[in-house]
């Protein structure tokens, strides 16, 4: 039997998603909850692994077992075991066909940042900052140039195992809610660190240290020593993949509404 879960998590006590030695994962705090609510080991795929830091508003994971529990006990008793920063929102029983990270058509993210004088104190760990002025018109003609499928390598961490540095980065929307502002990026697929690069870009701009037409630029250099430097995982959220219907799956994110600037 194949099983998804939706999972929720607050990156910053992690060493991101990926399995590690430490054990200080999302993933390694899962697969411990689940394998005690098993009885017997679990090993988890997910939809889009998350650098640490980052944090998680509908991480898909899907694996098998031949233990059978009706699919609430799955979140119940897997949240159980599970710290307080990380629960299982959802559990549905897929076809074994379903593939968590093949099967999704998009992925989608959020970055939350603070325009302030004053660095974040509640919202430490949650939200990006900046304290200079941001131009939400000249980020957004910046944001054009990145629209479509591109070479994203100027985007792309030097540790980043893609096959191909080539996306179909299909929306950008940045909008300004009081003091905070909030970036959507929706896309095929990311490259590593490439939000949180583009996110340094638009910064850049914002702040008037650089034109909109120097994203052009980057983008066509394919060389991340044109780019700005890699900005702060604080307030980027995963928000989860997108499935096509059949899969059954939910579509909305859990705590969306949550987010700073709502």
């Amino acid at each position: 039997m194949r099983i998804a879960l939706g999972i929720s998590y607050l990156g910053s006590a992690y060493q991101g998603w990926q399995s590690q030695p430490s054990g200080r994962t999302v993933q390694d705090q899962l697969e411990k909850a689940l394998a005690q609510f098993a009885d017997r080991p679990v090993s988890t795929l997910c939809a889009g692994r998350t650098d640490a830091g980052v944090h998680g508003l509908m991480q898909v994971v899907h694996f098998d077992t031949e233990v059978e529990r009706v699919m609430n006990s799955w979140v119940r008793g897997s949240n159980r075991y599970l710290p307080d920063d990380i629960a299982v929102q959802w559990a549905h029983e897929v076809p074994a066909a379903f593939h968590c990270r093949a099967s999704a058509i998009a992925r989608r993210y959020a970055y939350v940042l603070l325009e302030s004088p004053v660095r974040p104190s509640l919202d430490s760990g949650r939200v990006g900052w900046v304290f200079r002025p941001l131009d939400q018109a000249a980020m957004e003609a910046a944001a054009q140039h990145l629209l479509g499928q591109h070479d994203f390598s100027s985007f792309r961490a030097a540790q980043c195992q893609a096959l191909s540095p080539v996306k179909d980065l299909r929306r950008i929307d940045i909008s300004r809610h009081g003091a905070y502002w909030r970036f959507e990026f929706e896309a095929s697929a990311f490259l590593h660190h490439m939000i949180r690069n583009i996110m340094g870009c638009l910064l850049a701009i914002g702040q008037g240290l650089r034109t909109p037409d120097w994203m052009a630029e980057v983008r066509d250099a394919r060389s991340r020593e044109i780019a700005a430097p890699t900005f702060s995982p604080d307030g980027l959220y995963f928000l989860g993949p997108r499935y096509e219907p059949h899969w059954g799956l939910p579509d909305s994110v859990a705590g969306f509404d949550w987010l700073p600037g709502q």
